[in-house]
Parts: C-alpha cells; structure tokens; sequence
C-alpha cells in the first residue's frame, strides 16, 4: 500500500487553512455597528415614548429592542473569534464559534417570544378580571410605526450582507444572517403592538384586550423563527454531514477527477462557514507517490474551486485493487 498522503487545500496538514479575508470580517462588523446603534436608539425611543404615551405595549417593545444589544455584542465578540487564525488548539478554524453565536441567537429568540407570550396571557386574564387597560397616547403609535420601518431596514440590510459576495469573495455569516432574523422578529413585535395600540386608541376601551392578543400571536412567530434557526446551528454543533445535493456535488468533482479510480470513506462536516471533506481515493497501486500526490492535489483544488477556497480537504491514498465500483463513482468497501 502507497503511503497516506494528508493534504489540506493542496498542501501538507501543517498548513493553516484560509479564512474569510480582512474585507468580509470588516463588513460583519460595520453591519453588526449600525445595528447596535439603531437598536439603542429604538430601544430608548420606545420606552420613553411608552412612559409618556400611557402604553405598557410599547414599553414592552423597547425592552424587546433592547434585547438586541445582547445578539449585536454576541456576534460582534464571537464573529471576530471565529475568524482567528487556525492555531495548535484549533487547527481547523475558530468558525464553531460562529454556529455557537448562532444558537445563543436562537435561544434569545425563544426566550423572548416566550416572555412576549406570558406577558400577554397575563394582560388577557387582567382584561377578563374587569381590569382597564390605559388608552395610549399617539407618540406611542408613531415610536411603533417608526421601528417597523428602521427594523425591516435592519433586517434586509443585515441579511443581505451575511449573504453577500465581496469583491468575489463569499462572506456567508451564519450569525449576521441569524441577527438579521432577530431585527426582524423584533419589527414583529411592533406590528402586534401597532394593532394594539391602534385598536385601543379608536375601538374603545372594550378593544384594548386587542394589544395582548396581537402581541400574543406575534410571540409564537417568534418563537417558531428561533426553533427554525436553532435546527441547523445543533445539526452542525452535532457534526451532521452536508446536505444530500452538496455531497452529490462532492461526488461528482471526485469521481471525475482523472487518476481517480474510485473513492471510499467520504465523509463530511462543517465548521462555521467552511466545508471540511475527508476522503480515501484509490488509484493505480503502480504510479509513483508523486503522481499520486499530484492526484490527490487536484481533486482537492477542483473541490476548492467548486465549493470556496475556504474548503478543507482531508485525502488518503489507497491502492486500487479492482473493488465493485458504484454508479456514483465510490467503492463498495
């Protein structure tokens, strides 16, 4: 047997692997910065133009945007860490970090739909006690629509960049993308309150049960959001392997790849935003370790190339003996 060859993007293990470039974490954080300010503005905004216009709702509200100063600070920190160089005690990259951030998203997510949801249910039972709920002034209706606007502004100014491509490079930030949701989920928050307010400002105070109600449904919106986010973060945190088209893709660019007979053992994981592939690929047991070498090489750049530069191929050379060869271009082992 042909002695193993362990490469990682073309080159020998001890090699780091590449990270998002300076550019991309530049924008992660310019993005994060704006929202971070934003929310303390609207926080602030909110609560006092609750105080004054009369409305626990709003009050409420702004309490909710000030939740988002905890995901701005978690992913402006766990960002910044994810994209540190590879080291001896993370030699694949600090990208869980970033699922991490993910997740911790997630679970504020839930938690303050919950919270949102017992505060109605609470308001409701208050109502149907012969309690009044205070008529809100207008300031109160104004704060609301405003942040309906700056937060939807957020959300798709957010996304957009954990989506984006910068200057060819794909920037794909699973936690910018998650914060995003998190503007959004608190533009939510402020619709049901719009109803509410609205409702108990015209309909009489009869229809001032209407704000916990429409806050209420909002709230398992929301929680449903944080349970859809938290999904891929613990798949990942769990070592799932990609999905069934990416690992048909991966296929595809090994079995065509020439010298390679056939392949075995593939298997596959992520680490934040990087795609790490491990591979046992079996070619003629008569060529030299350097045309071998050279093999494993290319099927690693052309995976590189598909899939992003920050991809980390691990490939083992085997002998090929004359295995049953599947219709997907693997080994029966």
């Amino acid at each position: 047997m042909m002695p193993d060859h362990v490469h990682i993007n073309g080159d020998y293990h001890d090699s780091k692997p590449p990270q998002i470039g300076d550019e991309g974490l530049r924008v992660a954080r310019h993005v994060t910065w704006v929202g971070f300010v934003w929310n303390a503005l609207l926080g602030t905004a909110k609560v006092v133009g609750g105080i004054v216009g009369n409305s626990g709702a709003v009050v409420a509200d702004g309490i909710h945007s000030f939740s988002d100063f905890i995901t701005d600070v978690i992913v402006l920190v766990m960002v910044t860490i994810s994209h540190r160089k590879a080291n001896s005690r993370y030699e694949y990259g600090h990208g869980k970090y970033e699922t991490f951030a993910s997740m911790l998203i997630a679970v504020l997510l839930v938690i303050v739909g919950i919270g949102i949801l017992v505060d109605g249910i609470h308001k409701v039972i208050l109502t149907v006690h012969g309690e009044e709920l205070p008529r809100p002034g207008m300031i109160a209706l104004v704060m609301c629509v405003a942040s309906i606007v700056v937060k939807e502004w957020l959300y798709h100014y957010t996304r957009r960049a954990g989506e984006r491509i910068h200057s060819g490079e794909r920037i794909h930030s699973g936690a910018l993308v998650a914060n995003a949701w998190h503007h959004r989920s608190d533009s939510f928050s402020s619709v049901a309150t719009v109803a509410g307010v609205a409702g108990a400002m015209w309909l009489g105070s009869q229809f001032r049960v209407l704000d916990p109600i429409a806050a209420m449904v909002v709230s398992v919106f929301i929680i449903i959001v944080g349970i859809k986010m938290a999904i891929p973060a613990v798949r990942e945190l769990l070592e799932e392997a990609l999905p069934a088209d990416m690992l048909s893709g991966i296929r595809k660019v090994i079995a065509a790849t020439p010298g390679v007979d056939t392949y075995h053992h593939l298997r596959t994981r992520r680490n934040g935003s990087t795609i790490i592939i491990d591979v046992h690929l079996k070619v003629n047991p008569m060529l030299t370790v350097s045309r071998a070498h050279a093999i494993a090489t290319d099927v690693e750049r052309k995976l590189c190339e598909t899939f992003g530069p920050s991809t980390i191929v691990t490939s083992h050379i085997e002998p090929y003996r004359g295995e049953r060869i599947l219709p997907d271009g693997s080994c029966a082992d």
